[in-house]
């Protein structure tokens, strides 16, 4: 319950009910439901449910997408070189991966045609926007007014996505990609992790929480999430974080970690990771390029980061070359990592 606002969420998972009271944020009925799955799928079906999105390419391999708000994980999803199987709620079944969900919901602050004509043109008759500021006569949507909230929100069928596979299933992922949004800027924008790293690095769930995620969000903020989805988990962590590792140890899945955050700096220094630049990341994931880079050790984290990227400048991939003051940046990333 939040006196500050008199809103409270009731869940009774064992009679499957929810209760929603003075809400003005309608992502309280979807993560409500996707609660309850984070305890009936793994405790009574043996199956991993994910905070992730999902997408298949042409030769029917399958990625995943993990990361918490802010960080472009449904942005990264609408590809349309690729279906896409959900962009928020799946699970990972001894049988492949199953959307829950028959949707999309997504931001759309700032949104244009130019930057996500996927998104913008899935808002149509059938579409429901949520806290967002439009001329009542023209009813033409500003999506770049904070009017209300930073979090106004679309919510659209699958159907409206041009690109989305029916029914929403697909095998085993050939890669798990993890987002962060590091605003400290010292995170690669790419890089390779093994068994041990994938675990560690989906416990510990890190990003910056940023302006619109969250009530009172003003300027980026630290913070972790175990398994990128922490609210939402009822079991240990350590009980989804063992599944992870049972499936990627039998399926060989490749794990990446993206940061979709800050390069160049930290936050009011440097500039955010360009969209187009991120895609081209994915897109090497994708094609199999990346995997066949050299790669060499990133310090204190101990991950891979490769030499080179097709169509990403080669001088970002490692983050110390954005830095003037060296030494401030190396105090900036044992401060990250200490806080891990």
């Amino acid at each position: 319950i939040n006196a500050e606002y008199m809103g409270s969420v009731a869940l009774n998972i064992k009679e499957r009910k929810l209760m929603v009271i003075g809400s003005h944020y309608a992502g309280e009925m979807k993560k409500g439901l996707f609660t309850i799955l984070n305890y009936t799928c793994p405790a009574e079906k043996g199956m991993l449910s994910m905070h992730c999105s999902a997408t298949e390419g042409a030769s029917g391999d399958i990625s995943l997408f993990f990361g918490l708000s802010g960080t472009g994980k449904t942005t990264l999803s609408a590809d349309p070189k690729r279906l896409m199987l959900g962009d928020d709620e799946h699970v990972w079944s001894d049988k492949g991966i199953f959307n829950v969900e028959g949707g999309c919901y997504a931001k759309v602050i700032d949104l244009s045609v130019e930057t996500e004509p996927d998104i913008y043109n899935a808002i149509k008759w059938g579409c429901v926007l949520e806290n967002v500021e439009y001329d009542e006569d023209s009813r033409i949507v500003d999506y770049t007014s904070t009017k209300f909230t930073e979090n106004t929100r679309a919510s659209y069928p699958l159907e409206h996505i041009s690109y989305a596979k029916f029914p929403s299933m697909g095998g085993h992922p050939k890669n798990v990609i993890f987002l962060t949004c590091d605003a400290s800027g010292v995170l690669p924008p790419v890089s390779k992790l093994d068994t041990h790293q994938a675990q560690y690095h989906f416990i510990n769930g890190y990003t910056s929480k940023l302006a619109g995620t969250e009530v009172g969000i003003t300027d980026p903020q630290r913070t972790f999430s175990a398994c990128f989805g922490e609210a939402f988990i009822v079991l240990h962590p350590m009980e989804y974080c063992k599944l992870l590792e049972q499936n990627l140890k039998k399926h060989g899945s490749n794990v990446w970690l993206i940061n979709t955050g800050w390069v160049g700096g930290k936050f009011g220094v440097g500039a955010r990771m360009s969209l187009p630049s991120t895609r081209a990341i994915i897109d090497a994931i994708h094609d199999g390029s990346l995997e066949k880079a050299n790669f060499k050790k990133f310090e204190v984290f101990g991950v891979d980061i490769p030499d080179k990227v097709n169509g990403v400048d080669t001088k970002i991939l490692d983050p110390s070359n954005g830095w003037a003051d060296k030494k401030e940046y190396e105090t900036v990333l044992k401060k990250l990592a200490d806080a891990f």
